[in-house]
């Protein structure tokens, strides 16, 4: 289903078809499953069936695209929020071709790919070292042990805009040394400053770089964190974002944060009343967060082009 949405983030979000498998943690209590299963669809089955959807549903981005460039500012679409684009699932294959050509077809469009299986973007996204300009590529981490996983597939990318969901945030992470490559970018640029002290005060331009594992023409430029939605909704600590953004903040990457989650707006209280039981179920309204968590910001290549 193609929509204009609610996601900060995005402007669009865009499904090609539905339905997905658990693969970590982030999924134990997935929304989409839920969504779907609303509408009677058991589409989460490592085996199981997807839905695909409408000729109509897929030629919205086309409209999104013409109107992106009628405006002269390109608009953003997160695909695909009821799947995983990178699933390695057989009724996948031909609708993943079409959705190739209908990103090619819509250069006005900020294609937003988020994948918890990034092993699986070599074989088959079809761009190679040459990905147009326009595909965001990014990853799900939750955790530490799903950091050390899947940021270095990630990074292997030739994508020119790598991100990173942290949401829902599981645990504090450190990340430093994968924003690192970005750092290197900038360095030598009068913009920044000689030395780049990491979150725990290391000088990340002490590093040797050449020792970095990573093999990206950029690095990651843009870091999104929230906490977990719903009525089982798992706590996410305040610390545990601002950590996020100082490591942001060291490597001159993009930080925005989304949301702090279903738990810990339930523990807040605001004039005797629970900002919960104001609407904020998710915890997204950040004018009851603390003020150095008002963060949302979007890639240099918006800022410059949008």
């Amino acid at each position: 289903m193609a929509e204009t949405t609610k996601i900060q983030w995005t402007d669009h979000t865009f499904n090609p078809w539905w339905g997905c498998s658990r693969v970590s943690p982030a999924c134990r209590f997935c929304y989409a499953d839920r969504d779907a299963q609303r509408y009677g669809h058991q589409l989460w089955r490592r085996h199981g069936e997807r839905r695909m959807l409408s000729d109509n549903n897929w030629r919205q981005p086309v409209r999104w695209n013409r109107q992106a460039e009628r405006d002269g500012k390109p608009a953003k679409v997160f695909c695909a929020s009821m799947a995983d684009v990178f699933e390695d699932h057989p009724q996948l294959d031909e609708p993943r071709k079409r959705l190739w050509d209908l990103i090619e077809a819509t250069p006005w469009l900020r294609w937003q790919l988020l994948t918890k299986r990034p092993e699986n973007v070599a074989g088959m996204a079809p761009w190679g070292d040459s990905w147009p300009d326009h595909v965001w590529l990014g990853a799900s981490v939750e955790t530490q042990r799903f950091a050390e996983q899947r940021i270095p597939e990630l990074l292997k990318s030739r994508a020119k805009t790598l991100f990173l969901s942290c949401e829902p945030l599981l645990e504090e992470l450190d990340l430093s040394r994968w924003l690192l490559p970005w750092n290197r970018a900038v360095l030598h640029s009068n913009a920044f400053p000689d030395h780049i002290l990491g979150p725990y005060g290391d000088d990340l331009t002490q590093i040797d770089c050449d020792s970095c594992d990573f093999d990206s023409a950029d690095g990651i430029a843009w870091i999104i964190s929230g906490g977990e939605s719903g009525p089982k909704s798992r706590v996410t600590e305040v610390a545990w974002v601002r950590s996020l953004v100082e490591q942001c903040r060291s490597a001159r990457v993009a930080p925005f944060v989304k949301q702090l989650g279903a738990a810990w707006a339930k523990d807040q209280f605001v004039g005797g009343k629970s900002i919960f039981g104001h609407g904020d179920r998710k915890g997204g309204d950040w004018e009851h967060w603390p003020a150095d968590l008002r963060v949302r910001e979007f890639p240099q290549e918006v800022a410059l082009h949008g």
